[in-house]
């Protein structure tokens, strides 16, 4: 790839991420974490008396009304049960509700379009794309995927993936390796991490890299400009998963995003 359409292919990854930020109904966009019981519940930010049972999530809206699946739905609704890591997302008004189970507890997420997080962002800082931060990987598949708890941005709560495998690489004369994810397109790797420059320049809890699919001799590449930052980076209503513990790097990886303007680590 030549210097010019290494840049061009990188501003389009930047653009790309800016629009994701400022989806009127993204990330910056919730204005609470709920957590649900099983007794009902009411809240501010969102229609309709919430609960939980082992029948899943359910909602008592009375003459509220709320839009899933393109349907109006007034009265109870009954989202069921929800997989870890799935989402529902019903349309109330301007607001979009994100029905969810994260780590396990059944939880909603209002999204309001005019959430001062959302309607101030102005992009994200970032090092300067250099070609040096592309790094070629050797993925070595494990027999049999294992399951790697870590930590959440949320205390006290936890995550399980299954690890398929792990990448090897050489960066500044040292020989690393970092346990994969499945990313999100089949085929694809994700790496969650953290390096020295983690809580200094860049957000202290984790980076995320998307890996291309290794090809047939396990051959891929970690394109470390597209580090990018998790949405508790930017929102402490997040429960983003942190790093296992082989993926702190001991080097700084001075590239990718730095730390959003609107963390706490920025204060």
């Amino acid at each position: 790839m030549t210097t010019s359409a290494f840049l061009a292919d990188w501003q389009a990854w930047r653009t790309e991420r800016d629009a994701v930020q400022s989806d009127p109904h993204g990330f910056l966009a919730i204005t609470n974490l709920h957590w649900l019981t099983e007794e009902g519940q009411r809240f501010d930010d969102a229609p309709g008396e919430w609960s939980t049972s082992e029948k899943g999530i359910s909602v008592e809206l009375g003459e509220e009304q709320i839009t899933v699946d393109g349907k109006t739905r007034t009265g109870r609704y009954e989202f069921g049960v929800i997989p870890e890591r799935g989402s529902v997302k019903a349309l109330w008004g301007d607001a979009v509700i994100e029905v969810a189970k994260r780590g396990g507890f059944d939880i909603i997420r209002p999204r309001h379009p005019d959430n001062p997080l959302v309607k101030g962002y102005h992009g994200t800082p970032t090092f300067d794309p250099d070609e040096r931060w592309v790094v070629s990987a050797q993925y070595t598949q494990f027999d049999q995927p294992r399951p790697v708890t870590v930590g959440a941005a949320v205390e006290g709560l936890e995550h399980i993936y299954e690890a398929p495998g792990e990448l090897s690489f050489e960066l500044d004369g040292q020989q690393l390796k970092l346990t994969a994810f499945p990313g999100h397109v089949p085929g694809t790797l994700s790496v969650l991490f953290t390096d020295a420059t983690s809580g200094v320049t860049t957000y202290g809890a984790n980076r995320s890299i998307q890996v291309p699919v290794p090809d047939q001799g396990g051959h891929t590449v970690l394109d470390f400009n597209r580090a990018a930052n998790l949405p508790c980076a930017y929102t402490t209503l997040a429960t983003c998963p942190l790093p296992p513990a082989e993926n702190r790097l001991p080097i700084a990886i001075e590239a990718g995003e730095k730390t959003p303007y609107e963390s706490a680590d920025a204060k």
